[in-house]
C-alpha cells in the first residue's frame, strides 16, 4: 500500500507533513482535495479509519464553517458531511493514510506515528521549528 496524503498546498501544516513523509518514507500519492473534491463514501471511510466524526474533522478556522452555521452544536454530523461535500475546504487537513493507519496529522509531527521513524528523529519544519519523533 502506498502512502496517501489528502493535501492542501496552501496550508503550512500540510506542506510540512508532505515533506516529513518525503524525508522519511516514500513519495506519497498526493490528493489535492480542494481540486478533486470529496465523495461521501470516501469521507465516511477516512473518518471511520481515523476515528473521526464530521464534527471533529471540521475545519473552523479559515473556512466558511461559522458563516454556514456548522459550529452550532445542534447541527448534525450528516449536515456537516453534506456541507463538506459542497465545500471541500471544510475538511481539516492533512489526512494521511499509510499501512500503519489513517490520521488527521495536526500538528504536523503527528505523522511520525504513521511512519517507520525511530524515536528521537528530528525534522526541521519550513518555519525553522524542530520537531522530534516520540
Amino acid at each position: 500500500m502506498s502512502i496517501v496524503i489528502h493535501h492542501n498546498p496552501g496550508c503550512g501544516t500540510s506542506r510540512n507533513v508532505l515533506e516529513i513523509i518525503r524525508a522519511f518514507a516514500e513519495e506519497p500519492v498526493i490528493v489535492e482535495y480542494l481540486q478533486t473534491g470529496w465523495t461521501r463514501p470516501q469521507l465516511q471511510a477516512l473518518f471511520a479509519a481515523a476515528d473521526l466524526t464530521p464534527r471533529t474533522a471540521l475545519r473552523v478556522s479559515k473556512s466558511p464553517a461559522e458563516e454556514l452555521g456548522l459550529t452550532d452544536p445542534s447541527v448534525s454530523d450528516e449536515a456537516i458531511l453534506d456541507a463538506m461535500l459542497e465545500h471541500p475546504v471544510l475538511v481539516n487537513r492533512p489526512i494521511v493514510c499509510t499501512p500503519r493507519g489513517v490520521a488527521l496529522c495536526r500538528p504536523s509531527e503527528a505523522v511520525f506515528a504513521l511512519l517507520d521513524v525511530a524515536s528521537g528523529t528530528r525534522y526541521t519544519k519550513e518555519d525553522g521549528e524542530v520537531v522530534v519523533a516520540p
